[in-house]
């Protein structure tokens, strides 16, 4: 069974309808390729989904996966009020992932918390809707380096590939905050030179060029998807998959790329 899916997604609250109302059309592309995603996760039938956040607890040296019985998730940080979901987490697959972290000594630490964080809730809003029975694992990067997090997702591809399951990981994050003018981080003229990089090195398959990605051009960015996006790699090291880059935009001056790395 193992791993039957895998993609990136952002994370824009004004994709959730009651947040976005009239400014959901300014992420038309957005919007459709994560329904078209959803449609593609959906045949797949997985049983899991890993989701991999940047806005979820997080400690210097270590990756987190929260786990719970149940999660959930609301945005009236937001201020949507009415938006909810509640989901079970797949404890037994947390702890095969677990038990494979101590032996192979991985950085990794476990913490229970039954909200989920954005950065997992909105990318899961869209992509349960005919899946609401699916279990998830939320787990959180750390502070390490760029290597590392590929690494780690090296060492998940062996649970993930070793599991009776059917499981999707889906890496949740966006690229550059800093685009526009206009934009919350204010403006970098590297911000675009960033996300075309992080674009390019996808096309052509140059995960060392991930890796070694200028941290100057890092830091100009205000980025929040590339370690997300490195332990996907990993995980999809030595794995054959037909990238299909379903979107990118930037409406309000921050990055936002669908990507489904078809297996």
């Amino acid at each position: 069974m193992s791993l039957v899916f895998s993609a990136l997604t952002p994370h824009p609250p004004l994709l959730i309808p009651n947040i976005g109302k009239e400014n959901i059309s300014k992420l038309a592309a957005t919007q459709k390729a994560m329904i078209d995603l959803e449609q593609h996760l959906y045949t797949t039938k997985p049983d899991t989904i890993i989701f991999i956040t940047p806005h979820g607890q997080t400690f210097p040296e270590s990756f987190t996966i929260n786990t719970t019985p149940e999660y959930q998730f609301d945005f009236k940080d937001f201020g949507d009020l009415a938006t909810t979901g509640k989901f079970k987490s797949d404890l037994n697959l947390i702890s095969n992932i677990a038990n494979a972290a101590k032996r192979q000594h991985q950085p990794l630490v476990l913490h229970s918390e039954k909200s989920l964080d954005y950065g997992t809730a909105i990318p899961l809003f869209y992509l349960s809707q005919h899946l609401p029975n699916i279990k998830i694992i939320p787990l959180s990067h750390s502070a390490l380096g760029l290597k590392d997090h590929f690494d780690f997702g090296y060492f998940l591809k062996d649970v993930i590939m070793n599991s009776e399951k059917r499981i999707a990981v889906i890496a949740s994050g966006d690229l550059s905050h800093r685009l526009s003018p206009n934009s919350p981080a204010g403006f970098s003229p590297l911000a675009k030179k960033f996300d075309d990089t992080l674009i390019e090195t996808l096309k052509t398959g140059n995960i060392s060029g991930l890796i070694n990605l200028d941290e100057t051009l890092r830091q100009e960015a205000e980025e929040c998807g590339l370690k997300s996006l490195l332990i996907l790699m990993g995980i999809l090291r030595n794995m054959s998959y037909d990238l299909k880059l379903e979107s990118y935009e930037n409406p309000f001056g921050i990055g936002y790329l669908v990507a489904n790395f078809s297996l």
